[in-house]
């Protein structure tokens, strides 16, 4: 684990892989509830870092990192939250040929993976999840769309996500929910947080 100065009063800790990164922000999590982090305002995953922002003396905390064993994260760890979906999405059929299944198969390949937020980004409310199966990781399609629907499903690289509202992307799209993923009237807006578990089901016909 590298960890860098960012201005005065925060501190990124960059390691090797996503898992790493997803175990590291629990643990930074866990050390916060229970008193042993020094005060920090914000604490934001990303692919492979986390930043701590708003601390008072971020190279005393860097000196101590250096010496933690940060556990492997549980796969019961979080809260779990299911998400209703469609399978009604315009890539559906492509994504099962690139699979090598029928397209009557993916609800069952998605349906039976636990998939878990490691870290926001792109839009509010919009998850990066991770857990999807290496043989199923897809590339992102050659030509973007210029707008997705609010409540689309897509998958790209290692990637699970719903589009929080409509914009441009390029994901591939399976499906789609009537999840709001972001509310800005709700408390709080975002309705999946780093480090949830996410299921996601077949919605009612």
């Amino acid at each position: 684990m590298r960890a860098l100065p960012v201005g005065r009063h925060a501190l990124l800790l960059e390691v090797d892989t996503a898992d790493r990164a997803e175990a590291l922000h629990a643990e930074l999590l866990r050390r916060r509830e229970a008193g042993t982090l020094p005060a920090v305002r914000e604490i934001v995953p990303a692919a492979r870092t986390v930043l701590l922002d708003g601390l008072a003396d971020p190279a005393a905390l860097a000196a101590d990192v250096a010496g933690w064993r940060v556990p492997a994260l549980s796969a019961e760890a979080g809260e779990r939250i299911e998400i209703a979906v469609r399978y009604d999405g315009p890539d559906l059929a492509e994504v099962a040929a690139l699979w090598g299944v029928a397209p009557d198969d993916v609800p069952e390949i998605v349906g039976s993976t636990s998939f878990r937020l490691a870290f926001c980004g792109f839009a509010p409310g919009f998850g990066y999840l991770t857990g999807l199966p290496e043989r199923y990781h897809l590339a992102r399609r050659a030509t973007p769309r210029t707008a997705v629907p609010t409540g689309s499903l897509g998958l790209a690289g290692e990637y699970a996500g719903v589009y929080p509202r409509s914009s441009p992307g390029g994901w591939q799209l399976v499906g789609s929910t009537d999840a709001v993923l972001w509310d800005p009237a709700r408390e709080p807006a975002a309705l999946l947080a780093p480090g949830t578990r996410v299921r996601f089901v077949l919605a009612p016909r």
